[in-house]
């Protein structure tokens, strides 16, 4: 599975560029040059004081206060061309190349303390929506995964395929809101996703799970804000404790498919999710399920559950996605077309993703705006 990655950029962990070290430097050279050649015509070596600041942004702490000295060193030198500074001028210049210093200093320990949290915050991002494999069981798989939240690896969209005792089964769901706050949830989702593959033996019984793990989380959530609307009763009007107390229900949609050991077709069952798109050679159709509810509302179950069964040829492959490939819009207001766009995308399933995704990026001028979450799913030709 690839993800769009937010890699620590300059002045944010990564080492800086390789021009941002070369242009002290080389301001240094032509400053000197400058002030050589005119002879005092033109007085430009003052500044060289300058120039440390700028050095502790692409040097650490030894690097600015040697590139501190060296400017001190040619501002005290008469070769150099300058006027020959007094003792107040060089050592306001010594206090400049002291503060870089210090600069330069906390600028490292910060760098470095960003990158050890940024390394634990996609550690743990990674664990809760691990890459999907290219091959689980018998299903060969291709993900693909984009946060709309900057800097993050999973927000409020989720999938996964497990093998269990049942067959290979994958889940692709979007829960309320996106970016870190929808990550518990989707934690959640899946955790218990994962035990349904192992326990349950129909799908229905899977979406239920999924259900009412939503509706113990909502509880919990609830319960959670009568404790604190009782702990802080007296510390506001009952209109800010009404306020405090409201909290929005959790609910999410999702497609659930199931490949029966054995059997050329694929089980689907759909929770007000968008639905999935057929690839049979040349042509484009979306799996005719009947939605139910979507999860989190109780209503999931074996009597509102509608399980389709579709007959899969070699060669098909199945796409699953969230509402946030279909939902993006260009500049002119239009959703995007996906099922007419995949016949001139057609790939390997293993380039169909990205393909889809770049289309998607060109599409909407930068990237839609809303989490991204695609998913290709085919049994082995025989």
């Amino acid at each position: 599975m690839r993800r769009r990655r937010e890699e620590p950029g300059w002045l944010h962990g990564k080492p800086p560029p390789l021009w941002a070290r070369i242009a002290p430097v080389a301001a240094l050279v032509v400053l000197v040059l400058v002030q050589r050649l005119t002879q005092g015509e033109a007085e430009v070596g003052f500044f060289l004081a300058g120039l440390p600041p700028v050095a502790a942004f692409a040097y650490g702490a030894a690097g600015t206060a040697v590139f501190a000295g060296i400017v001190l060193s040619l501002l005290g030198m008469p070769w150099a061309g300058s006027a020959h500074p007094r003792g107040a001028d060089l050592a306001t210049v010594a206090a400049i190349g002291l503060l870089s210093v210090v600069i330069a200093w906390v600028r490292r320990r910060r760098d470095a303390q960003l990158v050890s949290v940024r390394t634990v915050a996609e550690a743990a991002q990674l664990a809760v929506l691990p890459p999907v494999p290219e091959q689980v069981g018998p299903v060969r798989c291709a993900g693909l995964y984009r946060a709309a939240q900057r800097g993050t690896l999973v927000g409020g969209d989720l999938y996964d395929v497990r093998v269990g005792p049942y067959g290979v089964r994958a889940l692709v769901g979007d829960v309320q809101g996106h970016g870190l706050a929808a990550v518990g949830t989707v934690a959640a989702l899946l955790g218990a996703f994962r035990e349904g593959v192992l326990d349950d033996p129909e799908l229905a019984a899977v979406a239920a799970r999924l259900d009412r793990r939503l509706l113990a989380d909502t509880a919990a959530s609830a319960g959670s804000a009568e404790s604190a609307e009782g702990t802080g009763a007296g510390a506001g009007t009952g209109a800010e404790s009404e306020g405090a107390s409201e909290q929005p229900e959790l609910f999410a949609t999702a497609l659930l498919l199931e490949f029966p050991p054995g059997l050329d077709l694929v089980r689907v069952l759909s929770c007000g999710h968008p639905p999935a798109l057929l690839l049979r050679a040349s042509a484009v159709s979306e799996l005719a399920v009947e939605p139910g509810p979507p999860l989190g509302l109780g209503l999931a179950g074996p009597d509102l559950a509608v399980v389709a069964d579709v007959r899969l040829l070699p060669g098909d492959r199945l796409l699953a996605h969230t509402d946030g490939v279909t939902e993006a819009r260009d500049a002119a207001g239009e959703f995007y077309p996906l099922a007419d766009r995949l016949p001139a995308l057609e790939r390997e399933a293993a380039g169909l993703v990205e393909a889809v995704w770049q289309d998607l990026v060109r599409f909407t001028d930068g990237g839609p705006r809303d989490d991204v979450a695609l998913l290709v799913l085919s049994l082995p030709e025989v």
